[in-house]
């Protein structure tokens, strides 16, 4: 049995704003942030975004606030969304002298990644899309993206690179969007440390299987590198609490993560605008927990329904444990 690593995104804990209202709560700093994190059941890692929480001038800070808490940094996010200079993408930008910027920031976050004896660099590239037609010339944007992740990989072959896909937001229309999508970028790379992270609520926005997906990356060459949790209503990335509308849909994937082997951390991302932010990504991981132990006591008999392809019989076996 795989033993389980439950993580969270440290400014999840934070103030989180929404296009309509700069914050509904008021805003701790970096550190209180942590503490808060360090008080929530089962959760032994933290990632931290890039400029936000984790910078040059505070490594030091960190890394002994990160050793006082006892937790783990299990991936750095490097900032390539919120900052203006990426507007109109990073290693997608038309712009060079963009690509390059956003290039050596992330070199940079990789540093730090190395003195917080982190080996993930996890790449959401938020603003590297479109939003009108006639607009983007997808083909040089492609390449210019490849490239400027290859030059990281190949700079960097101890640490693993994990995008991150969502088919919108910021952007209308992302390049990284499915895990198809992301594959093919990753194999175009040709690097064996370029891999996926899978974000449920970007993938339940795709219109995607997650248990197909995690399948897909590990035919891919075993390229599932990371993974992002939290819960959705199907039309937007609304970060909700894990399993309250996808119950299902956890079961299955955390059963397909088992059985793919599947041994990287389960983190969750969240935005608990209104809720008690320590008390909603608690709730996240005792949902996995719940979730993966139904899987575990009933893995053979999900074996033998799985090979059955039965649904009526899939269904009272869901309403069975359920119960």
């Amino acid at each position: 049995m795989i033993q389980r690593k439950y993580s969270a995104i440290l400014g999840n804990l934070g103030n989180t704003k929404d296009r309509f209202c700069g914050g509904y709560k008021d805003n701790p700093d970096t550190f209180e942030m942590l503490r808060r994190a360090s008080t929530i059941p089962n959760v032994t890692g933290l990632e931290l975004v890039g400029t936000w929480d984790i910078r040059p001038d505070n490594i030091k800070q960190m890394k002994q606030a990160l050793a006082d808490s006892r937790i783990q940094c299990v991936s750095i996010i490097p900032d390539l969304f919120a900052d203006k200079i990426f507007w109109k993408g990073s290693y997608s930008s038309g712009d060079a002298k963009v690509r390059r910027h956003a290039i050596d920031y992330t070199r940079k976050m990789c540093d730090i990644a190395r003195e917080l004896s982190c080996g993930t660099i996890c790449i959401w590239p938020g603003q590297d899309g479109y939003d009108y037609l006639l607009s983007a010339d997808y083909d040089a944007a492609r390449s210019w993206f490849r490239d400027g992740v290859t030059e990281l990989a190949k700079a960097h072959p101890d640490l693993r690179f994990a995008l991150e896909y969502k088919p919108k937001e910021p952007r209308c229309r992302s390049y990284i969007a499915t895990m198809a999508d992301t594959l093919l970028m990753c194999q175009e790379t040709q690097c064996d440390n370029v891999g996926v992270c899978i974000d449920t609520g970007h993938a339940f926005v795709a219109g995607e299987c997650v248990g197909e997906a995690v399948v897909l990356a590990r035919r891919a060459g075993n390229r599932l590198f990371h993974m992002h949790f939290n819960d959705n209503h199907g039309s937007w990335d609304d970060d909700m609490i894990v399993g309250t509308v996808h119950s299902t849909c956890y079961v299955e994937m955390l059963y397909w993560l088992d059985r793919c082997g599947y041994d990287g951390w389960l983190s969750m991302d969240q935005y608990p605008y209104r809720e008690d932010a320590a008390g909603a990504i608690g709730e996240s991981v005792a949902w996995l927990i719940k979730f993966d132990s139904m899987v575990q006591r009933h893995r053979a008999e999900i074996d033998r329904l799985v090979s059955l392809n039965d649904a009526v019989e899939t269904s009272r076996f869901l309403r069975r444990i359920m119960a």
